[in-house]
């Protein structure tokens, strides 16, 4: 299953027409300003006018991957994917994996900061103890 067919358990389409020129110009730019103009002036229409609301960031180091251990971010990638399409199976809910290369509690919390207003949700998965408390009160 992993390596069959193309590569991976998740892709992205889009939710819009996209078959004109006008379609493109609205989904991108010029027409696109309207809703950035409008998100910037409340931040909360970011719901109406985006994923946001229904996409979730799950998001891993690779520190305690299932009974493996310690694996890297990038071998928790496939773990990360799956648990992004349990998310779009059984509650239809978008899902995103990223892998954070890093070890350091704070580099890590910091990423998931700047990294959180993108998403609806933040699923923090496979960090390994006692550092996965800390990133979660953090």
């Amino acid at each position: 299953m992993h390596a069959s067919g193309r590569p991976g358990k998740i892709e992205i389409i889009a939710t819009k027409p996209l078959t004109t020129q006008r379609d493109l110009s609205l989904a991108y730019s010029p027409g696109v300003a309207a809703p950035c103009l409008h998100i910037a002036r409340d931040p909360t229409l970011a719901y109406d006018y985006t994923a946001k609301g229904n996409l979730v960031a799950v998001i891993s180091n690779g520190t305690a991957v299932l009974g493996l251990g310690d694996l890297g971010a990038l071998a928790s990638k496939p773990v990360m994917e799956g648990k992004a399409v349990l998310f779009k199976r059984f509650a239809d809910v978008d899902a995103i994996d990223l892998e954070v290369d890093t070890h350091d509690v704070d580099e890590f919390v910091n990423c998931v900061r700047f990294l959180g207003p993108s998403f609806g949700g933040i699923n923090l998965e496979d960090i390994k103890a006692p550092e996965c408390f800390i990133i979660e009160q953090r």
